[in-house]
């Protein structure tokens, strides 16, 4: 089994595998910045990201997934709540839990800066893709989108 691990390791595709990681790594930061996240910490945008992904949440369920201690969690939530981003209501099933939601402020907060990134995006490969590269990237995205289907 060693040798097709070392085999896996050296191929062609290991190597487009490792390019492709490093490339995404890159445009993820690129993208990141691109759209000023304000004052908010890495780990309070994974917040809200998680909740317009999931839905309602509470925080021991948000402290799980990010595995994180659900006093950290609480403190998280604390700020985002403080800057209108996060609304709690009661637990419809358990009364000593409150669920986690977007604000309407945040939904606009995330399209507007979604759709920074996506307008430098657009630019970017007018700029710098011919007609046919771009419909290349477009011809890719399909394949891409498999590599993370279940």
């Amino acid at each position: 089994m060693g040798k097709r691990n070392l085999d896996v390791a050296t191929s062609p595709l290991s190597a487009t595998a490792a390019e492709l990681r490093v490339l995404l790594g890159q445009l993820r930061r690129r993208l990141r910045e691109q759209a000023s996240q304000g004052d908010l910490t890495a780990s309070q945008i994974s917040v809200l990201g998680r909740i317009e992904r999931d839905g309602p949440t509470t925080v021991t369920a948000l402290a799980q997934i990010e595995g994180v201690r659900p006093q950290s969690m609480g403190a998280t939530v604390a700020t985002l709540q403080a800057a209108g981003f996060i609304a709690g209501t009661p637990h419809p099933t358990d009364g000593r839990q409150t669920l986690l939601s977007l604000t309407p402020a945040c939904h606009a907060w995330i399209k507007k800066h979604r759709a920074q990134r996506e307008d430098w995006l657009v630019h970017t490969m007018q700029a710098k893709l011919s007609l046919a590269e771009q419909k290349k990237v477009a011809d890719a995205i399909g394949l891409l989108k498999r590599l993370v289907e279940p």
